[in-house]
């Protein structure tokens, strides 16, 4: 119920969506005795549009959600275990194109390596279900093994966890596989601006991983200036609402241990 409600919820948040149908019911009052609240509901869709074009609050939100676990710059000389997040590769194309597709996060993957390699004792999970409401067969984990074959890794050093539709699931799949004990150090590997949420629902399910942020969007310490595009505004924006929403919905939903995660201590 928490996974299709969440992704119901963000079908009709999605500023983009929003904007779009602004303007669609703005411009059919706009034929209607109702056209003076039509030519209002365009301004407005208009206004949002620009700032959103101009002024960078996307890059802004995604720049504090990345700032929030700095880069883990001196790795410790043991290591249980480490568990890489997905969201990397799409199944649906990968599935079509009988070839593996990987998307932006291809950080997750590379580091899940450079891990395994500098690591070759420790237990290395990868956890990706289908994040598709009506897909689920389609599991990013099944496409994992023919790209580790490809980068030298054999495919059977790494734990394939495939049932885990959003970070929750990952945090509560993990530990019953990981089963991590107080004594042992395992990472957590997935997007900077995403770190803070799987924080705290890995918190939430009992296991104080390290964070091991990669996938940086931001240098960390940017001025910002105007600008004038909407792609990058609306794309930035989209990213940082969702994230900043999850925080939100987890949280309520007891789902994360706090509103906004921090470093330990």
């Amino acid at each position: 119920m928490f996974f299709t409600v969440s992704k119901l919820l963000w079908f009709v948040v999605n500023p983009g969506n929003l904007l779009l149908l602004g303007l669609c019911v703005g411009t059919l009052l706009l034929w209607t005795r109702w056209r003076r609240a039509g030519k209002w509901l365009v301004c407005l869709c208009v206004l949002f549009t620009i700032a959103i074009a101009v002024i960078p609050v996307g890059q802004w939100a995604m720049e504090t959600l990345e700032n929030r676990f700095p880069p883990l710059t001196v790795l410790p000389d043991h290591i249980d275990g480490v568990v890489v997040l997905g969201g990397v590769i799409n199944p649906s194309v990968s599935a079509a194109r009988r070839q593996v597709a990987v998307g932006g996060a291809v950080e997750r993957l590379s580091e899940m390596v450079a891990l395994a390699r500098r690591y070759p004792d420790a237990k290395i999970i990868f956890s990706a279900g289908s994040g598709d409401l009506f897909r689920q067969e389609l599991k990013e984990a099944h496409y994992v093994k023919p790209w580790l074959e490809t980068m030298g890794i054999e495919a059977e050093r790494i734990v394939l966890e495939d049932q885990a539709r959003n970070t929750n699931e990952n945090a509560i799949y993990c530990y019953r596989i990981a089963k991590p004990k107080a004594s042992e150090a395992w990472l957590l590997v997935t997007s900077a601006f995403h770190m803070p949420r799987a924080v705290g629902t890995f918190r939430r399910a009992g296991w104080s991983a390290i964070p091991y942020p990669v996938d940086f969007g931001t240098k960390g310490d940017e001025t910002w200036s105007l600008m004038f595009n909407l792609s990058h505004g609306l794309g930035t924006a989209n990213n940082a609402i969702h994230e900043w929403l999850g925080l939100l919905f987890y949280w309520v939903t007891d789902k994360s241990n706090s509103l906004f995660p921090a470093p330990a201590g």
